[in-house]
């Protein structure tokens, strides 16, 4: 899989107005020099979207679910209630444990877990997933290129949850289990500040991506009528505001 291919074919599938994904994954070294993120670490992402790396680890991530979230710890004790008696997401606190569990997201075995836009990395290797922020219509294009070489009704999932546990829990369980899910987010009230008003996060694990990257051209984003409409729609009104 080449970066500089799939640049190409993103660009001539959804247009130049089409903000470039972000790859993510763990390393023995930082791409970065980590810096403190207090409160939730989607606040990093203005930066990494405008082109910048930025690295988290143990110590700089400040929420005690994102540092579970990324495998950085194990749960925190005040996390199940908290989740369901503070925030509300959940009836029980015994839902929380019982949903965590389930997850099944394991200690990080990388002291350092990276972001960075697409056009920063030569490589796909040692990724973890890529992320998209995507407007309706993006989401459009990325959900129908999944479902393109899998009829399985979970080839789109959406698992509610927090904004680190839909893009890196996921992504990182799913490809231990060498799955083919991919994954819509943001739909957690305590990330939609750091989202724009009209999107969501796509994610993708590697190890789907390693299907997708050779089905991309084939798909319905090249050269049907369908799809030119909407990707003019998206270029020309980048916002999707009509």
């Amino acid at each position: 899989m080449e970066v500089k291919t799939f640049i190409e074919n993103y660009r001539e599938a959804f247009g130049p107005a089409a903000e470039l994904p972000i790859v993510f994954g763990y390393s023995d070294t930082p791409m970065a020099e980590p810096q403190k993120v207090n409160g939730c670490f989607f606040k990093c992402f203005a930066d990494v979207r405008s082109g910048l790396i930025r690295t988290l680890d143990a110590e700089t991530i400040g929420c005690g679910g994102g540092k579970l979230y990324t495998g950085f710890s194990g749960m925190p004790e005040r996390v199940p209630t908290f989740v369901s008696l503070k925030e509300r997401y959940k009836q029980t606190p015994e839902m929380v444990v019982a949903y965590i569990e389930q997850l099944g997201m394991p200690l990080a075995r990388k002291p350092y877990l990276n972001f960075c836009r697409i056009d920063h990395t030569d490589s796909f290797n040692h990724q973890e997933g890529i992320l998209f922020f995507a407007s309706p219509d993006i989401l459009s294009g990325l959900t129908t290129w999944a479902y393109f070489d899998n009829n399985n009704e979970m080839a789109v999932s959406s698992i509610f949850g927090s904004g680190c546990s839909a893009v890196v829990s996921q992504a990182v369980t799913e490809n231990l289990r060498r799955g083919r899910r991919t994954f819509i987010g943001g739909f957690d009230p305590s990330v939609r500040p750091y989202l724009r008003a009209n999107e969501l996060t796509f994610t993708i694990p590697i190890h789907r991506f390693r299907e997708m990257y050779n089905t991309m051209r084939s798909s319905s984003l090249y050269d049907t009528h369908a799809w030119k409409k909407i990707r003019e729609r998206i270029n020309n009104n980048p916002t999707n505001e009509r």
